[in-house]
């Protein structure tokens, strides 16, 4: 061992032992002979004479590269030597055999970086250099294994190097790959199939190992050569002969099937396809199948048998004539129960779509009426695979029943394998209605009767292709009743599963029988066992949390349809539900069962009993007792909470937090089942009880102003009085304004909730809230002002920021609050004595953000206000301005920047919608302010603006026609044509902004 091999065995070391310096120096070292000009024949050189395979290793990554990077500054003799020895070393050439032996005999990882040498020089010279390198490798495989085992390894790396498509190619490399496929099918490819056949044949028994190596190669290469090499009378006999005989080892029999799947699958005309897909009498393999469905070779079987049906299938398909057409579906009535078999009880090929093989098969049954008695008996097979897909694997229940990561992911996968499966599913119900619905009862009733602890996959399966195929069920079928839904919702509604327990069972269990609900709506004596199934364990009262908690959402949406029917139940439902509504309260909500409930809080329940108690064919006493029942506790709890919240500290107040949070949500919900018209006009005895709620939830903003999850929820709460108690709320509002305004101080977060608020106010009551808009837009103004920035939000990375994102959208939602004011007749508020000083900064403001912000619907936005307030303000011509200096201003500031530059400006895209809309707001805008102003706008418009951009004096006087015409479409198509025009003009030589 020279310091060369040392330095190589030291750069590769990883064990730690060596010197960190003496490292660095043999990898410097390694590098500096790298460079030398003899570097290609010295690795060869050093190749062949070596004991060590990190030497090995080193010489044939250095030639990699050195061919890779600088094979055009490679001399031709240079070019020669290393095309020669390397042909030596893969065919056992030249003098002394014993140490070529030694790269042939090598590891693994050494023949394939080998291999990877070779095909990168035959990637650079076959065929124009080098073109006889495979007919020159032929000759010597009758060597033996280690040859042909070589041979195998370049074809396998050319494949993936350069010729597969599974990878992602270049141009120059697709060019290449054509050159060498080309070259190949013209001088070789027929020698190299007969040298396949006859080392399979010669080998089969001797070296099962190496024939696997040759079929795998092989089976790369189907696709592209001439396909009748293969499909012949030879090939065909062979491979099937392979996958026939139990004696061989199973990888050389799945070999064999690889090669068959890659000839059915190789693109050919359907004519010639199909012949060949007879003449392969398949059935033969079918047996074999039926084995262990766990081993390799069943797994390479079932691949080639789905991927054998998917061509039949196509060739149907593609086929015209009615004989061709006749035996595809022969050859596909033959193949389907094996392949439905696999479908369920095997390892399917990831490349083989179920659904989409399955979906492509049902709708070739569009086209017979009716269906055949094996198309009736495949329609079942296929519903069996469908509700083989769709069941859980029985090792994932426990995860599932209280949910971990594991079971969570479980979960989310199998809701989006399911998607395409139940679509699927609604295909066959309408090619086969009455074979789907009979299937799905023999489910159900099966799962249902059998139910136990061992059986919860297929009681959840069951009932989920119950709730799927609802879907395509009309509101009308359902109502009537149609096929057997009269049989399966009374069937499911009073049945008592044994595994109910089961989160996923009780879920889907309630969640049908929501959806077929309708049914019930027109067959009202089956309410009593719907109540019963939400209202015992099964559904509210079920033991698992989560699902009581979505139980509670079920049974909400069931109240708001069936509503008035359930009158008469009103009082076992409040009974049946007192438990739940007292517990609500009490409920440790950081408790491990419901972290992961979602949306679920509980108060849906409250909701449901607010559309039972809130109807009026509820008398007005019971109602009344009803409400009080529930208000009346729940103000008690709030008010004892914040008397024990003044004298105790932070941490003691958090659960008490938690709690108050939980009451108002609960009201909240509770409210949302009583109208305006209800608690306004007809019961108002109602209203002044929801009153006295509202003036209870606002004691909370004065004892705890600073915790914004209840100052969130009393905002909601107060907007749902506004919608509820309509005019009647407005004695309540200055308190709750002013200290939802007192402490949203300097948080951008907290005032875009209080705009909201104030926005929903003004649509509302328009001008009603005039006089409290005047009290408190100045207070908003300064606040707003006082947090937004002076300049525009920052860009670019690391502007991305949650404090930023809030600060856009308080920006938003401040210019949706000027927009709702001037847009229901309050643009007064403006000129207000205390509102006037930020009138200024609101029109500067609204100007550039007219003109430049990056949403376009936002400026938009402002163009409108402008708009308004233009018409708000400004009367006719020669009379006194409303506004003094606000008629100069739109003139001369904001119809040169807006309606002029801004348009001209390139990021002014026509081809967007939105800003095509933007562009029509800003033409009225135009169209506005000549009615308003006259000739003083156009004069100014035309003489000051049109000279700066260049406009011909001609373009300008038919400007002036159209905008003093009545058409504001034709003005508008014209005014885009004008300004398309002058930035053709300009050509982006000038910035007008």
């Amino acid at each position: 061992m020279d310091d060369f091999e040392k330095a190589i065995l030291i750069s590769f070391d990883e064990s730690g032992t060596i010197d960190p310096v003496l490292k660095s120096q043999a990898v410097a070292y390694c590098q500096q002979v790298r460079e030398t000009p003899s570097i290609c024949r010295l690795c060869i050189e050093r190749l062949i004479c070596t004991n060590f395979v990190q030497v090995r290793f080193w010489c044939l990554q250095t030639l990699h590269e050195v061919l890779c990077l600088r094979y055009s500054s490679l001399t031709p003799d240079e070019k020669l030597y290393i095309r020669k020895s390397l042909l030596s070393i893969a065919c056992f050439e030249g003098s002394d055999d014993k140490n070529l032996v030694r790269v042939l005999d090598g590891p693994a990882f050494i023949k394939n970086k080998f291999s990877q040498v070779l095909v990168t020089l035959i990637y650079f010279e076959y065929p124009l250099i080098w073109s006889s390198v495979f007919i020159d490798f032929l000759p010597h495989l009758s060597k033996g294994a280690p040859v042909i085992d070589m041979f195998c390894r370049v074809l396998n790396t050319l494949d993936d190097e350069l010729i597969s498509l599974d990878y992602p190619r270049g141009a120059e490399e697709v060019a290449v790959a054509g050159r060498v496929k080309d070259a190949m099918r013209q001088q070789c490819v027929p020698q190299i199939v007969r040298t396949w056949y006859d080392i399979v044949s010669l080998y089969r028994n001797s070296d099962p190992e190496l024939c696997t190596s040759v079929l795998n190669s092989m089976r790369r290469y189907i696709f592209w050569i001439d396909i009748g090499l293969i499909a012949n009378d030879a090939f065909i006999p062979l491979l099937f002969e392979l996958i026939l005989v139990e004696a061989l080892p199973e990888q050389l029999r799945g070999a064999a099937a690889g090669c068959v799947l890659a000839m059915v699958s190789k693109r050919m005309d359907p004519q010639s396809k199909i012949s060949l897909l007879q003449s392969l009498q398949i059935s033969r393999v079918f047996s074999l199948v039926y084995k262990d469905v766990d081993s390799e070779l069943v797994s390479k079987l079932a691949a080639m048998l789905t991927g054998y049906a998917a061509e039949v299938l196509d060739c149907f398909k593609r086929l015209d004539s009615e004989e061709n057409r006749r035996i595809s579906m022969e050859l596909l009535d033959e193949v389907l129960p094996t392949v439905f078999y696999v479908m369920q009880n095997c390892e399917v090929d990831t490349t083989f779509s179920i659904v989409q093989f399955l979906s492509g098969y049902v709708a070739t049954m569009k086209s017979f009426s009716p269906l055949r008695e094996k198309q009736v008996l495949h329609v079942s097979q296929i519903l069996e695979v469908i509700r083989a897909q769709i069941c859980y694997d029985r090792v994932y229940r426990d995860n599932l029943d209280m949910p971990d990561k594991i079971g969570r992911e479980e979960e989310d996968r199998m809701v989006e394998h399911r998607k395409d499966l139940f679509v699927l599913l609604r295909s066959v119900g309408r090619v086969a209605p009455d074979v789907t619905q009979v299937f799905i009862r023999n489910s159900l009733a099966t799962a249902l009767v059998s139910s136990s602890d061992e059986n919860v996959e297929e009681v959840e399966s069951a009932l989920s292709l119950f709730y799927a195929i609802g879907e395509s069920i009309s509101d009308e079928e359902m109502r009537a009743g149609s096929g057997l839904l009269k049989e399966l919702v009374p069937m499911i509604l009073s049945a008592r599963i044994s595994c109910h327990s089961n989160r996923l069972v009780a879920l889907v269990y309630l969640e049908t029988i929501t959806r077929y609900i309708k049914f019930v709506q027109e067959n009202t004596q089956y309410i009593p066992l719907v109540l019963a199934a939400f209202l015992d364990k099964r559904g509210i009262y079920h033991p698992n949390l989560n699902v009581s908690r979505r139980a509670s959402y079920f049974f909400m949406r069931v109240v708001k349809l069936l509503k008035a029917k359930l009158v008469p139940f009103v009082e076992t439902i409040l009974q049946s539900l007192q438990d739940t509504v007292s517990n609500l309260t009490h409920i440790d909500w950081t408790s491990k069962e419901l972290i992961y409930s979602g949306s679920e809080d509980g108060t849906h329940i409250f909701e449901a009993i607010g559309l039972l108690i809130g109807m009026e064919d509820v008398p007005l006493e019971k109602q009344s007792e009803y409400l009080s029942l529930l208000l009346t506790p729940l103000c008690q709890q709030v008010e004892v909470l914040l008397l024990e919240a003044k004298v105790q500290n932070a941490e003691e107040c958090s659960a008490k937090v938690v709690i108050i949070q939980q009451i108002i949500m609960a009201i909240n919900a509770l409210s949302k089942g009583f109208s305006e018209r209800l608690v306004t006009c007809s019961r108002p005895a109602i209203g002044v009880m929801f009153k006295q709620t509202l003036d209870v939830l606002l004691q909370i903003l004065v004892v705890f102003p600073k915790i914004e999850p209840l100052r969130s929820k009393v905002t909601s709460f107060v907007h749902r009085m506004v919608d509820t108690l309509g005019v009647s709320v407005f004695p309540y509002l200055p308190k709750a304004l002013e200290q939802l305004l007192a402490e949203s101080e300097l948080q951008s977060k907290a005032m875009v909730g209080f705009l909201i608020l104030i926005n929903q106010l003004i649509c509302k009551f328009s001008t009603k809230v005039g006089d409290i808009l005047e009290e408190i837009f100045p207070v908003i103004a300064s606040r707003v002002f006082h947090i937004l920035p002076r300049d525009a939000f920052p860009s670019g990375p690391g502007s991305n920021t949650e404090e930023i994102r809030e600060l856009e959208e308080l920006q938003r939602t401040l210019y949706t609050f000027l927009h709702v004011i001037t847009m229901h007749d309050l643009s007064s508020v403006f000129l207000a004595p205390k509102s006037r000083v930020y009138l200024d900064l609101i029109m500067q403001l609204l100007l550039y953000t007219s003109c430049n912000h990056k949403d376009i619907l936002t400026r938009k936005t402002c163009v409108q206000i402008f708009i308004r307030l233009i018409k708000d303000w400004c009367a006719k011509p020669n009379v006194e301005e409303k506004v003094p200096g606000f008629r100069r201003f739109i003139i001369e500031t904001f119809a040169m920047n807006c309606c002029l530059y801004s348009v001209l400006d390139k990021s002014f895209e026509f081809r967007d919608a939105n800003t095509l809309v933007l562009f029509g707001e800003i033409v009225v805008a135009q169209k506005v302010m000549y009615e308003k102003f006259g000739d003083d706008f156009l004069i100014h418009f035309v003489s000051k603006g049109f000279p700066r951009v260049h406009c011909p004096q001609g373009l300008a006087e038919q400007y002036c026609q159209k905008l003093q015409g009545s058409d504001i479409k034709a003005l508008k198509s014209f005014y885009r044509s004008h300004i398309e025009n002058l930035r053709q003009q300009q050509n982006g030589s000038l910035v007008f902004r």
